[in-house]
């Protein structure tokens, strides 16, 4: 684990900010997954949408 890392950085500040204790030997586990959301948000952020897409209807029962 390496201080100078960022989202190890995050962790611990997300951890503080949400009064969660995360275990030293928990947080390499925490970084990976954290890496997967991270890695599969850029993806979904940068999928090209054409100007003229519409939003979908909201139905409400």
């Amino acid at each position: 684990m390496t201080s100078s890392d960022p989202l190890y950085d995050y962790i611990d500040a997300v951890s503080r900010a949400l009064g969660l204790r995360i275990e030293d030997a928990w947080k390499p586990a925490v970084r990976a997954n954290l890496e997967v959301s991270l890695r599969l948000a850029r993806q979904f952020d940068e999928f090209p949408l054409p100007d003229e897409i519409e939003p979908a209807s909201v139905y409400r029962v």
